[in-house]
């Protein structure tokens, strides 16, 4: 825990001259140990991927040390390109018999510092892996290895009218996905990576291949054995490298309706929420903007939205059905003070009224010029989301942070997009007091402290507090049974 501590510490505050100096000769000695090493493998690396698939330049390094979060750089070693699964058992074995460190690597959009290599070690990049492999249309399914992003796999069945739903935001790839059980937008309807990954072919840490549900498999549900597609899902790279992922597809609707709606308070707005899917109503995506972020995303886009706690909603269907739908949804939405209520059906329109919650991270950058932004998140029962959004409000307000929420509200899931000053360390330090409150805060609500981001450096503490002793000693014998010498992705999420 000691351990755990320092380096979540080190992530934020700032260490004593001393400790840097021990730190600093640690550093030195360990980089001295490893260099020797490196010098004996980067030939059998390269004789793997030939010369264009290994990189020791420090600025290729950099790119790979660090993600889309608030912690600081942490370059590996040497970074590799394999490109197949045979090249990725080939180079864990020879990582696995030199006590390399291991640390996937895929589009780098991770929000939690998961790429970090803290023990140094090899970064697997594996975004040369980038073919759709195995369709099947009438099965609704499809593989595809770990470098094809969400956005390149529904490019890729533009014309079979199939798309893939999980939509975190950014153009992940979908392997990193599975790795830290994103979700997005369209969770609510079509549910989360756990939900639509039916099979991994996973590397582990000697090098071995195997399939999480066997070789080929791919049914829709199964209730043969341990679920360990699902225990591979959220594992962050700490247990095993995906190299292939076996997904869900689902037909392309009829027909999208859109709308925006404005509300009083958080509660009406939370209320409807509630009702709506009570109603039965199949949304697709209801989404929730506070006063400050609709604020900021009015600035930056030119609109006129009413600066008011606000739902974006989406529905997916045929035109018969879309009309019940959205008939129930405005009297339901009208009966808790919504207002100003704005539908869309064309393209066009619909993407020019999401505009506002697309752009939403830009909106709150702009709030602050100069400024950097980090997002955390919680994911709360929806009955305590008023309760918690409202004392998030009020902490951001005491301590003069600015924070504006944005969320899924349909899962209890929000986020706040912190904006702060990177030379104002003082700042700093209460970003990351706050961030520790409203995790604890979910906690204390029956919630998780983390929805969709994951744990990687930053919330290990707080996994520990949230699933208790017991289970965190469960995960780490499963972590010592798959990877006894600690060498995937060390340092994260245990």
């Amino acid at each position: 825990m000691a351990f755990t501590f320092l380096k979540r510490t080190q992530s934020w505050h700032t260490i004593s001259p001393a400790g840097i100096a021990l730190q600093s000769r640690i550093d030195k000695r360990s980089y001295a140990a490893r260099s020797s090493v490196l010098e004996r493998v980067v030939s059998a690396f390269r004789a793997v991927t030939g010369d264009d698939g290994v990189s020791l330049g420090a600025t290729v390094r950099e790119q790979h040390g660090k993600d889309e979060s608030v912690h600081s750089c942490r370059p590996p070693d040497v970074v590799v390109w394999p490109q197949s699964v045979e090249e990725v058992s080939a180079l864990a074995k020879i990582c696995h018999h030199h006590r390399l460190p291991i640390i996937p690597f895929g589009t780098g959009t991770g929000l939690e510092g998961g790429v970090g290599a803290m023990k140094g070690g090899v970064c697997f990049s594996l975004r040369k892996m980038d073919r759709v492999l195995d369709l099947h249309q009438e099965d609704f399914d499809v593989t595809v290895e770990p470098g094809v992003t969400r956005k390149a796999l529904n490019s890729y069945l533009r014309d079979t009218g199939l798309w893939f739903p999980v939509d975190p935001g950014a153009d992940a790839s979908l392997c990193g996905m599975a790795a830290t059980s994103a979700s997005g937008t369209n969770a609510v309807r079509y549910g989360t990576m756990r939900e639509n990954v039916l099979n991994l072919e996973v590397v582990l840490a000697d090098g071995t291949i195997f399939h999480t549900a066997g070789r080929g498999r791919r049914p829709r549900k199964t209730s043969a054995g341990y679920n360990l597609t699902n225990l591979f899902v959220g594992s962050e790279g700490t247990l095993g490298i995906l190299t292939k992922a076996t997904l869900r597809l689902y037909g392309i609707p009829e027909a999208v309706v859109s709308a925006v709606c404005s509300f009083p308070t958080i509660q009406a707005a939370v209320d409807s929420t509630v009702q709506i899917l009570q109603a039965g109503i199949p949304i697709a995506r209801i989404e929730f903007l506070d006063d400050v972020m609709i604020d900021a995303c009015n600035r930056y886009n030119a609109l006129s939205y009413p600066v008011a706690p606000t739902l974006f909603l989406e529905f997916h269907g045929s035109e018969r059905s879309l009309e019940e739908q959205v008939t129930i949804t405005e009297d339901i939405t009208r009966e808790n003070g919504g207002s100003d209520f704005s539908w869309a059906r064309d393209v066009e329109t619909r993407e020019r009224l999401w505009k506002a919650r697309h752009d939403a991270w830009y909106a709150a950058l702009a709030l602050r010029p100069g400024c950097k932004a980090y997002a955390t998140d919680v994911c709360v029962p929806i009955s305590r989301l008023p309760q918690i959004l409202v004392e998030t409000k009020e902490d951001l307000t005491k301590n003069r942070l600015t924070g504006p929420i944005a969320g899924h509200v349909g899962d209890g899931n929000f986020h706040c997009l912190m904006v702060l000053d990177p030379n104002d360390p003082h700042e700093e330090q209460r970003v990351h007091q706050f961030t520790d409150r409203l995790a604890r805060r979910a906690l204390a609500l029956d919630g998780t402290c983390t929805g969709e981001h994951g744990v990687g450096l930053g919330k290990r503490l707080l996994l520990r507090e949230e699933v208790g002793p017991l289970a965190m000693e469960v995960m780490q014998g499963l972590k010592a049974t798959l990877d006894p010498k600690n060498l995937m992705n060390p340092g994260k999420v245990l």
